[in-house]
């Protein structure tokens, strides 16, 4: 009985190193899958031109069925190629896109060497869209690109800057409710409450909510849907609201997460 036991465990001890093996190599498959899945979708975000403009404001309109439907007003474009950044002298590929004309004064001197390279009026706003490199030889170097780019009912991904608000309490930067304005409370009315103990921790936790200032950082807003589109005067036209204030400038670009039907 004995002998059979120790047979036993020493058989399903022998057995150990090849499920470790057997499962280490599954681990590794796994990783490399999520890895190539990252880099598909990285592929697929690249491929996306981000357009400039500025915010003009809110209205509505009225849909097919009558129904109103609140509409952000947005200016896009045109932008123009500015350059274009290639794998072989850069390491990657991207449009360099600019917007808006300026004058000469305005302009750094090694922004104003390109422009005259590329002979492109000098602009006020000059970003960078990644792309990949068979979309990149679509595009040649002075190319204008409208809102032509985008129809109806396509889905886009609209990012500005949100209006600065300086420095706020916690009621307006969090949305606590604050103390009990019944008898007894006296200055206590708009605080926050206790922010940590006394001997223990000793200290605050970091990421506490706190007054400070709020406000005035990029916001993103995904997968607004395009309610119209004017090309002779660059209007698009959004379901929903879009970060900044009115004239606040925009970059607009295809959905990454939302698809046109």
């Amino acid at each position: 009985m004995a002998a059979r036991f120790f047979a036993n465990r020493n058989q399903n001890l022998s057995s150990i190193p090849f499920q470790f093996n057997f499962l280490l190599n599954l681990m590794k498959m796994i990783i490399f899958l999520s890895a190539d899945t990252r880099n598909y979708k990285r592929q697929e975000l690249i491929m996306r031109i981000n357009l400039i403009g500025n915010k003009i404001g809110m209205t509505q309109i009225f849909d097919e069925e009558g129904k109103v439907v609140p509409v952000t007003v947005l200016k896009v474009g045109p932008c123009y190629v500015v350059n274009k950044k290639t794998e072989v002298k850069d390491g990657y590929s991207a449009l360099v896109l600019g917007y808006q004309d300026v004058v000469e004064r305005k302009v750094r001197k090694s922004e104003l060497g390109l422009y005259k390279k590329s002979k492109v009026s000098p602009k006020k706003i000059m970003i960078e869209s990644r792309v990949l490199k068979e979309e990149l030889d679509k595009y040649e170097i002075g190319q204008e690109i409208g809102v032509t780019i985008f129809k109806k009912d396509d889905f886009v991904d609209i990012a500005g800057k949100s209006k600065g608000r300086g420095f706020t309490g916690v009621i307006k930067r969090h949305g606590m409710s604050g103390a009990n304005s019944s008898h007894g409370t006296h200055e206590y009315f708009r605080h926050g409450g206790s922010i940590g103990a006394s001997a223990y921790p000793g200290r605050v936790f970091k990421g506490m909510k706190m007054p400070g200032r709020y406000g005035g950082k990029r916001v993103k807003v995904q997968s607004l849907s395009v309610a119209g589109i004017k090309a002779e005067k660059n209007i698009i036209l959004v379901k929903g609201a879009v970060p900044g204030p009115n004239r606040g400038y925009i970059t607009v670009s295809h959905a990454v997460k939302k698809h046109a039907v």
